[in-house]
């Protein structure tokens, strides 16, 4: 348990009858979302990457829950966020299936990865933490707008304080630091510039630092840093690192608490609204990274995300 102070989600909230999207979800935090929201009664939708660790995932779930009367039920699909394709996929495969979405947890993220491109050309921590969750939520949004009220939330982090954005050269080779900064900055543009645009529509919209907590996303740390980093550091990490329920506790918060119902367009940390860099709130950046995003993503001009479906 970290030496630092935690916040936790207090909402009693049931989600019976709800249905709730949470992508990379099977381990860490995105793992205990996906417990706490079928123990509320939500049916569960995990987007993962790697179905049989998703499988096993969700049997643990399951197996923990079985005495719960009320518990929801879990449901598994394909998504790698760093293929559009994918993406695209998925997105379709839950629109046919799930008549409702109230709740999208973009949860799933790497971190610090060595510099590579995608197979559509992008730069990997760019596309995985923002661009896949960019189309994947444009292509669930008319069913979300149909569903309302319901409820975005954006995993990002801390470390957008050190983003930055060459716009002409979106893909440049940079440090794995500061390619992982970008990607975090992103998310709070992209979660700002939705809130603008779903204002009064009863879907709202939040960016969450979960903290420095103790899952796998130091995985690559050992090609980035130095050979033997990743251990030098969970060496440490009990003085400073949050467990997966204590991590997952500001994602539950914006997800499920009835205050942040009336709240949209915020970043949170530990349970409550926190200060962004000045780059994050700024609406002209949000707006830039926006439009170049629709680029990216091959976006259909004539197909309007904001019109209920």
């Amino acid at each position: 348990m970290g030496i630092f102070i935690n916040g936790k989600c207090r909402s009693k909230a049931r989600l019976d009858d709800k249905t709730a999207i949470v992508t990379g979800c099977n381990t860490g935090i995105g793992k205990y979302t996906v417990m706490d929201l079928c123990r509320r009664g939500a049916r569960v939708v995990m987007a993962c990457r790697n179905l049989d660790k998703a499988e096993e995932a969700a049997k643990q779930i399951r197996d923990r829950l079985e005495h719960n009367q009320n518990a929801g039920k879990i449901s598994i699909k394909h998504l790698d966020l760093s293929s559009l394709s994918s993406v695209r996929t998925c997105a379709g495969e839950i629109l046919r299936e799930e008549p409702c979405i109230h709740l999208l947890i973009n949860n799933a993220g790497v971190m610090m990865c060595p510099h590579q491109l995608t197979e559509d050309g992008y730069e990997y921590q760019l596309a995985t933490n923002h661009l896949g969750h960019f189309l994947f939520t444009l292509l669930l949004l008319p069913r979300i707008l149909n569903s309302a009220p319901a409820r975005v939330v954006n995993l990002s982090s801390m470390a957008h304080l050190i983003g930055s954005f060459d716009f002409d050269n979106i893909n440049k080779k940079q440090n794995s630091l500061l390619a992982y900064a970008r990607s975090k900055l992103s998310n709070i543009l992209f979660s700002n510039e939705l809130a603008r645009r779903l204002k009064d529509t009863g879907v709202t919209v939040y960016s969450v630092h979960p903290g420095i907590v103790d899952t796998e996303l130091d995985r690559h740390f050992d090609a980035t840093i130095f050979s033997g980093s990743k251990a030098f550091l969970r060496s440490f990490g009990c003085l400073y690192k949050k467990t997966v329920k204590q991590g997952a506790q500001t994602t539950l918060y914006c997800a499920l608490d009835e205050k942040t119902a009336n709240e949209t367009g915020l970043y949170y940390s530990d349970c409550e609204a926190a200060v962004t860099s000045p780059k994050a709130t700024d609406p002209k950046l949000a707006k830039q990274l926006w439009d170049l995003s629709l680029q990216m993503v091959h976006w259909d001009h004539n197909t309007d995300p904001f019109k209920q479906g």
